[in-house]
């Protein structure tokens, strides 16, 4: 019987060309990598010719065995869309495109630590991105668990020692701070989105600009019920909570719909996502919560990627504590929500805009 362990770790090449005209744009081959989605998949690395694009600058400073793969790299990509978010300190743990857990703190190995048990078991072999240089507390702390790419703006040399401690880890410097368009009114230039359909037609998108920058930007809701009634909602979020909804809205731009993410005090405590309806996306966040630690869910506040179409969801998250809601409201039974809401002292802002994501 044939080692099937081996086919993880082994290379999978093909004879990609070196280089590739799409659209216009010649691209160079970075790389090989590792293999795609799955082993019996080779893959390629490429960047524009001549520059311009940052992630293409990205640095292997610590190839593991045999490098990254085609998972890793849209990992790293799909972090660096969160944590483009925070001018604080914080971290990312994806896994398969999702973060398993987010968080700022003021000190590197706090947002780490917090990041990771947000869900430990999926932050096993995941991806781990960080918005400020790596120190060696947090390098350190980073080696106690298995980890498969380690990414950040920079690394001193005793942080690389730290590193060389794990065969396989991958090492990664991209200096991504500043580069990425984020708010409405942002440069886009360069950052069409590209979807290849079938076998050889593309579809093109925009990429999700946010409107909400502060607090002042979010909307008090109300709504008309069915007899015309006015329904304001009663509690306004306090000032953490204010940070918490906007923190768990950035989070969420970078969640796979339907999703919902639960935090407190600036990290993830849940994330719920790919589901088909929203109260199942919320109901497997609480199970995950409540496997892993139940008592984070009273007092904190939730975001969903699009309106709640019936006042159920919320009623499900008063059974767990919650108290302040974002969501972007528009929904037909806004009235009956924010009606729910005012029943159970839920705070609950809008922001007009959904941000679903799909890949």
């Amino acid at each position: 019987m044939p080692d099937i362990k081996k086919i993880y770790s082994n290379r999978n090449i093909d004879d990609f060309n070196d280089m590739l005209f799409i659209n216009g744009v010649e691209y160079e081959k970075v790389s090989d990598l590792r293999y795609g989605d799955n082993p019996n998949q080779p893959a390629a690395f490429y960047r524009p010719k001549g520059g311009g694009c940052f992630f293409g600058e990205m640095e292997e400073l610590k190839t593991g065995k045999n490098g990254m793969s085609f998972t890793n790299i849209a990992d790293i990509h799909h972090a660096i869309n969160i944590l483009k978010f925070f001018d604080d300190p914080a971290c990312a743990v994806m896994k398969h495109l999702n973060p398993s857990g987010v968080s700022i703190d003021d000190d590197l190995k706090t947002a780490y630590i917090n990041a990771r048990d947000s869900d430990a078991r999926s932050a096993f072999g995941s991806v781990v991105v960080f918005n400020r240089d790596v120190d060696i507390k947090t390098a350190e702390e980073i080696n106690t668990t298995f980890v498969e790419v380690v990414v950040a703006p920079d690394f001193s040399l005793d942080v690389l020692s730290e590193f060389e401690k794990k065969k396989n880890l991958r090492v990664v410097k991209l200096d991504f701070v500043g580069k990425i368009p984020r708010f409405a009114g942002d440069d886009t230039s360069g950052y069409v989105e590209m979807k290849k359909i079938g076998n050889g037609c593309i579809a093109l998108q925009m990429p999700y600009l946010c409107s909400m920058k502060t607090k002042d930007d979010l909307i008090l809701p109300e709504a008309k019920d069915k007899d015309g009634n006015t329904i304001r909602i009663g509690r306004i979020p306090t000032s953490q909570e204010y940070v918490d909804l906007l923190f768990a809205w950035y989070v969420n731009i970078g969640v796979r719909s339907n999703g919902i993410v639960f935090v407190k005090d600036k990290k993830t405590i849940a994330v719920g996502t790919g589901e088909q309806e929203r109260v199942g996306a919320i109901e497997r966040a609480i199970a995950k919560a409540n496997a892993k630690h139940p008592a984070m869910l009273k007092g904190s506040i939730v975001a969903s990627d699009g309106f709640f179409p019936f006042r159920d969801s919320i009623d499900t998250l008063a059974k767990e504590g919650v108290t302040a809601v974002i969501q972007p409201g528009g929904s037909l039974r806004d009235a009956e929500v924010i009606e729910a809401c005012n029943e159970h002292g839920i705070a609950m802002v809008f922001t007009g805009e959904r941000c679903f994501g799909h890949f």
